[in-house]
């Protein structure tokens, strides 16, 4: 069975949990990144560009038109008033020139759903691509990554900030080539109907500007209070319900919800805030706006008494000065987006940058047929480059021996186990199985040859028969059920309502903490491999199920070496090697007998447990 670490550490916030929500420290630098992930499909941005430009000039020229047909009706009106023969509304060239007009809005629409059909193919595949550079990423990443972040921060990163850039890029982007052509293009057409209305136009441009950059900057700082409040709440409430029995049990739920309403209050605040600082900008700009068109329908109306500009044109010209503003504002909002977007982007490059395990040799060597020897040659290692925990440690385990290891809690125990599984990398020394480097083998292939229980168990969403599978590919029914009944569980199995096909749930709460224990042991018995580690194993049974299953493990270790760490030293008693460990050395080894006899460490330990003395778990 391939050993695997069902969950990571969370030892507190990690480092980059505090940036969430920052403005990008290297703007350019991400932004050239991220575009990177776009050169593939750089024919599709420039159809996207070109359906872009074409609905939106289809959408500016319309006005213009539509104001023709009201000249028409004007001119028609004031010719009949005049009383002149035969004089009329001309309804055959308005009706041509609707027609003319519905037909542009329709290619501009059909533009419109075609450039938005190109995007969303691009935006999904660039964000599928990265997702997927993400997720090998992380099946790379050592151990050590994991202890240092939180899982509601990494869950942050993967969803939260790639979710952004995919919303940014499918929304954004168009919205910035549309803001963009509008702008020019409507400024063309005002120019082109009346250069003197167009300056008086303009006149408000840069009051439009103080506004929409004093809002957006003003709202940009709440905006990252936000993001870096709502990454914090992710990773409380994450860690909370994930632990919920420990804050149960310990009495600490008031704690957890006034933790929980003070950051959800800092939310609030900076949410209320962001929300209501962008809000303003469409009131003020309308405001601004307003005064734009007081000035233009004044002055045109000039211009119309005078036959200096017609009326139809005046119409357009007000309709192009109300949205000559629009882009403008749209601009500012995509700019700030954007800000959010590198951002994201720059912390999902911060998990790529991560240094990853180190890469499983060119030519690995294969164990076709393990013996099972392993040894512990000068050893060193330390979690932090400051702070030593194994020097010089060194041991050998013959095939088929049972390996005991005990010691008070910190001393090292399941650090080994860890060095043996390489969930770390040494800083020393070296392991070798059947006399092979363990650093020679590719990590998929070490872990093959190990089955290894642990005191946390680790349960998926699935039935028991699918978890006790996960044990070995391709096991049939009967190798299940064989796997059930050597670790004692198939008789509760059968006992519930569905038997094998009973569904866990996430935690796999709807099982005793012993019932899920020998579901692990099962699908231990199911791998078969060629070496164990059990990791307090037993801890979470009752003393008569720990009688049945140690005399299963007898079976199952038989001509198998097996590395056992355990608390309850009686049930090691029969190990071939004992190693008692403090400190990340090895203080004392031998037999059961051996060690009693010598009087030292683990006598103290074994009759301490006895005399009703506090036992040691590690």
């Amino acid at each position: 069975m391939s050993a695997r670490r069902g969950h990571g550490h969370g030892h507190g916030m990690g480092p980059a949990m505090a940036r969430a929500g920052e403005k990008p420290r290297d703007f350019r630098g991400t932004l050239r990144r991220l575009l990177r992930y776009l050169r593939p499909r750089l024919w599709q941005i420039g159809m996207v560009f070109l359906l872009t430009v074409l609905s939106t000039l289809f959408s500016i020229v319309s006005p213009r038109i539509m104001g023709k047909a009201t000249t028409v009706l004007f001119d028609g009106l004031l010719a009949r008033n005049a009383g002149i023969p035969g004089a009329g509304i001309d309804f055959a060239q308005i009706a041509r020139i609707l027609a003319l007009l519905g037909f542009l809005y329709l290619i501009s629409a059909g533009f419109g759903v075609l450039q938005q059909y190109v995007m969303a193919g691009i935006s999904q595949r660039t964000v599928y691509d990265l997702r997927n550079r993400v997720n090998e990423k992380l099946a790379r990443l050592p151990l050590s990554f994991y202890d240092r972040h939180t899982h509601g921060e990494i869950l942050s990163r993967v969803t939260n900030d790639i979710d952004t850039i995919a919303t940014t890029l499918q929304q954004s982007l168009t919205q910035l080539i549309t803001a963009i052509v509008t702008l020019v293009g409507v400024v063309v057409m005002m120019l082109a109907i009346s250069p003197v209305l167009t300056l008086v136009t303009l006149v408000s441009l840069p009051l439009s500007a103080i506004v929409t950059v004093g809002v957006a900057r003003r709202s940009q700082r709440y905006f990252r209070a936000l993001q870096a409040a709502l990454g914090e709440l992710n990773g409380h409430v994450e860690e909370t319900f994930t632990g919920h029995q420990v804050v149960k049990a310990f009495g600490q739920e008031a704690e957890a919800v006034a933790e929980f309403d003070r950051i959800n209050h800092r939310l609030y605040e900076a949410g209320w805030k962001a929300q209501f600082v962008s809000g303003i900008i469409m009131p003020l700009m309308g405001l601004v706006n307003n005064i734009g068109y007081v000035i233009v329908a004044v002055v045109g109306g000039i211009f119309v008494t005078r036959r200096a500009v017609e009326i139809g044109d005046i119409q357009a010209f007000i309709q192009y000065a109300r949205q000559f503003s629009q882009p403008i504002t749209q601009t500012a909002n995509i700019a700030n987006i954007i800000q959010s977007t590198i951002a994201a982007a720059e912390r999902v490059f911060e998990l790529l940058d991560e240094e990853e395990a180190v890469p499983d040799p060119a030519d690995p060597v294969r164990l076709e047929r393990p013996r099972g020897e392993i040894r512990f040659e000068d050893v060193r290692f330390s979690y932090k480059p400051d702070k030593p925990l194994i020097e010089g440690l060194s041991l050998a385990a013959r095939p088929g021996q049972v390996i005991a290891v005990v010691g008070p809690t910190g001393a090292g125990k399941t650090t080994l186990v860890n060095l043996l599984m390489r969930f770390y990398e040494l800083d020393g020394g070296r392991i070798t199985v059947d006399g092979v480097d363990i650093r020679r083998l590719r990590r998929g292939e070490l872990r093959s040859l190990f089955g290894m229980v642990l005191q946390d168990t680790w349960l998926f969403h699935g039935t028991i028969r699918e978890n006790i599978a996960y044990g070995r590919e391709g096991a049939t029914e009967e190798e299940i059920v064989e796997a059930a009944r050597l670790a004692h569980a198939d008789g509760f199995i059968r006992a519930l309502p569905d038997g094998y096909d009973t569904v866990l749930n996430e935690e796999a709460s709807n099982l005793s903490q012993g019932q899920k224990q020998l579901l692990t042991i099962a699908r231990a018995f199911l791998a078969d491999p060629a070496m164990l580690i059990l990791d307090e194993a037993t801890s979470s049974v009752d003393t008569r199920t720990e009688l049945q299953i140690q005399q299963a493990m007898q079976s199952l270790m038989k001509g198998r070496t097996s590395f056992v760490i355990a608390h309850r030293l009686s049930t090691i008693r029969d190990a071939d090697l004992i190693l008692v460990m403090d400190h990340g050395r090895i203080v004392e080894q031998g037999t059961h007998e051996e060690l009693l006899a010598a009087g030292g460490h683990y006598a103290d330990l074994y009759y301490s447990q006895f005399a009703g003395g506090q036992s040691l778990a590690g």
